[in-house]
């Protein structure tokens, strides 16, 4: 007697995207695709590409190459964190479920490995059910939610749908806190402990905020607790944004602007880190360790330092590989043979 075949279950983790080169065309590209998204940039879709066509992709390449030439190794350091965060979750959940047949795979937003591609691929052999794990541990309808539109479009295409699960967020996860404080903890138990630690956030416009986007707030709350493990007085550290683009006002208070009245005021040492991002990329590596140093120590500041992303440390891994388990679990009752 032949037994049940294996339930087929696809996990997808999901980060923003990267060019395939710190090139100028390369660049192009991926500007173009990023900045085309309507949940990125909300004005009006002709006028957006007027702007877009005429006074962005004919210059901004060029400053962008050149920044992502400064991080680059072998590869991007968002992918390569990523692919390699693939790996390590692999590692971390093979075995446990012997009635799955269980397929981790990386995808990206903008640019490759394309989310759009992963899910094409999936057509031609459609798992049991799939889950959706987008590596943004605070949700925004500028970074989650194209993800959510990319399996919508996708859905439509499909006659023989899998189950779906979207893990949406984990921003005051307990595992993804103390995770995050370890990394402090151990960061500092070297380098030793600044007067300020500055929690630096990825910014999205004020207007988005307004009309729902729970993102700042969702931010301010992982601030604080992590501020709440390590310890920290109100004085010892702040929450700030980054990442500007446009003219618009955006989520203050700015990472800039900040670290340059710290600076005016003297302060002695600052360590910067970036909660919002679950791998290193352009805008920890090059906008807030080197843009912002410089900025800071050139107003008066003193000492600063980044604290790296979570990345791939065993923490981190855990955390993933929790949040995955829960739907697993659950999964194992909707499937028990």
């Amino acid at each position: 007697m032949s037994s049940a075949p294996k339930t087929k279950v696809t996990i997808i983790l999901a980060n923003l995207g990267t060019p395939d080169q710190p090139t100028v065309p390369a660049v192009r590209r991926f500007l173009k695709q990023f900045l085309s998204d309507q949940r990125v940039i909300e004005i009006p879709k002709p006028i957006w590409q007027i702007i877009l066509r005429l006074f962005i992709l004919p210059f901004r390449p060029k400053r962008v190459a050149h920044a992502y030439e400064m991080v680059w190794q072998q590869d991007s350091p968002m992918r390569e964190v990523l692919l390699n965060q693939v790996i390590e979750v692999k590692k971390a959940l093979t075995g446990q479920y012997p009635e799955f047949e269980l397929n981790i795979i990386p995808a990206m937003t903008y640019g490759n490995p394309g989310i759009d591609s992963a899910l094409n691929r999936l057509s031609q052999d459609i798992p049991d059910h799939i889950i959706l794990l987008p590596l943004f541990p605070q949700y925004s309808a500028t970074s989650t939610a194209p993800l959510y539109d990319a399996l919508a479009k996708w859905i439509l295409t499909q006659r023989n749908l899998p189950g779906l699960s979207i893990i949406r967020d984990y921003y005051q996860h307990p595992a993804f806190i103390q995770a995050l404080a370890q990394s402090v903890r151990d960061y500092q138990t070297v380098h030793g402990q600044p007067e300020k630690l500055l929690m630096s956030f990825h910014g999205i416009p004020q207007p988005y905020a307004d009309k729902g986007d729970p993102y700042a707030e969702r931010c301010r709350v992982t601030a604080q607790l992590l501020a709440d493990a390590l310890g920290l007085s109100g004085e010892q550290w702040a929450i700030s944004f980054q990442s500007r683009f446009g003219k618009q006002e955006w989520v203050k208070p700015y990472t800039d602007a900040l670290l340059e009245e710290w600076g005016k005021q003297g302060v002695k040492s600052v360590q910067v880190m970036s909660p919002a991002f679950s791998a290193d990329c352009l805008e920890t590596l090059e906008e807030l360790a080197l843009q912002n140093a410089e900025i800071f120590q050139s107003a008066g500041g003193g000492e600063y330092a980044y604290i790296p992303a979570l990345n791939c440390r065993p923490d981190h891994i855990a955390l993933l590989s929790t949040l995955l388990r829960a739907n697993l679990d659950g999964l194992k009752q909707t499937f028990a043979h």
